[in-house]
């Protein structure tokens, strides 16, 4: 799947459209949770069902004007939720469970059409929105090129509301690949917060601190908001202002780590990276603001995404002991976080902390990959020998001769 965004250009009443039909989508999504705590909803299509209910019911007049597929699609998010709290709760994950809540109003907010409810102009550059709600007709401005492509590929169309304007987003169906020339490389990463990360060679990528450079000015702005008054004019435009700012850095941040994880799959045939429950480590109130402004999770998204577009497995290993053990011996060499050379006493060995680290789970990501199902295990000896019919010669089954009667 491939999705596309492009901003949508319009007149004041339009937005206002716009708005509605997003306010309705939330409405929608509500309704399916709040009749699901009653008792009404108990699996996907009751919640489909329920759709029907809301859009006959003369209560809610504004329901029938959202598109049937709209509605849909807004009860699929609420079931969504459901689920993923009957997932949490059966894998018994400790703490809460992610009860659905109910969504409040926010600035960021979607409405999703399927296949119908939307149409896009024979040139491709103005999509008009054909429900009740009657928003009209939008230029889209942006680089892609919907051409490429065929109508019935476009399986769903966002409308995306953000501090700077309108967008729509275009699910198309179609698998991206691209061809990449082996270099005989394989690399493993240790992300950190003086380096972005480095590699098991020894290269470091600088950290480039989206937020912090941008702070002082994203505290003027906080400061500026704090001193409006309550549902004034001068309020919305204050917030308005501060959240294109985030939106600012937001956007750059990931075009960084975009470009970088294509960098580094573009170069190697092999990425071994750590698997990082960056949500725990968050809770370090000390570290919080710099793990998020160095987005290793958005990193670790763009590494396997273009992995599976050019073909380079990336490998995600534990990180028990990474930092810890010595690269060259494999025995244990306690360090605090402010040591940053590891030197071990028992061979000898000396190097960077974080590029002991890289060696380390560079080795984990192989020994891992050779005792996958399918490529054989070693055995004993270290050594492994296949027979005609598939078994390796040390766990192959003696066979009893049948006695003769």
């Amino acid at each position: 799947m491939l999705v596309y965004e492009m901003k949508l250009e319009g007149e004041k009443v339009q937005y206002e459209q716009l708005d509605e039909a997003i306010r309705t989508g939330r409405f929608v999504r509500n309704s399916i949770i709040k009749a699901w705590i009653d008792g009404q909803v108990k699996s996907r299509s009751d919640a489909y069902k329920y759709c029907k209910i809301l859009a006959d019911n003369l209560n809610f007049p504004w329901a029938k004007k959202l598109n049937s597929m709209a509605r849909q699609a807004h009860a699929e998010r609420g079931w969504a939720a459901i689920e993923r709290f009957y997932k949490n709760c059966q894998d018994q994950i400790p703490g809460k469970k992610g009860y659905p809540k109910f969504k409040k109003y926010q600035l960021r907010a979607s409405v999703e059409y399927k296949t119908s409810g939307w149409k896009l102009s024979e040139d491709r550059r103005y999509l008009t929105l054909t429900d009740k709600f009657e928003a009209g007709t939008f230029k889209l401005w942006g680089s892609r090129n919907l051409h490429y492509y065929q109508l019935k590929q476009i399986k769903r169309v966002r409308i995306i509301r953000r501090h700077d304007g309108y967008y729509a987003q275009f699910l198309i169906d179609h698998t991206r690949e691209e061809k990449k020339e082996l270099t005989g490389k394989q690399t493993g990463l240790d992300v950190g917060l003086n380096h972005f990360y480095t590699d098991s060679e020894g290269n470091q990528v600088d950290n480039p601190r989206f937020f912090r450079k941008d702070e002082r000015q994203i505290k003027k702005l906080q400061k500026r908001l704090s001193g409006t008054k309550k549902g004034s004019k001068n309020r919305i435009k204050a917030r308005n202002q501060l959240g294109r700012k985030h939106l600012k850095v937001s956007r750059r941040r990931n075009d960084w780590a975009c470009k970088a994880a294509q960098r580094v799959i573009r170069s190697n045939d092999l990425v071994a990276i750590e698997n990082l429950k960056v949500r725990n480590m968050v809770k370090n109130h000390h570290l919080a603001k710099s793990i998020n402004d160095a987005a290793w999770y958005k990193f670790r998204e763009w590494l396997e995404y273009f992995g599976r577009i050019y073909g380079v497995p990336v490998i995600a290993v534990e990180p028990f002991n990474t930092s810890q053990n010595c690269s060259n011996c494999g025995k244990k060499v306690s360090k605090t976080l402010s040591t940053r050379t590891h030197k071990c006493p028992h061979c000898g060995y000396e190097a960077d902390r974080d590029e002991n680290a890289a060696i380390n789970i560079l080795q984990s990501a192989l020994k891992q990959l050779s005792t996958t199902p399918g490529r054989g295990e070693s055995n004993i000896s270290g050594e492994t020998g296949l027979c005609l019919d598939g078994e390796t010669q040390t766990d192959k089954p003696t066979r009893r001769k049948r006695k003769s009667k």
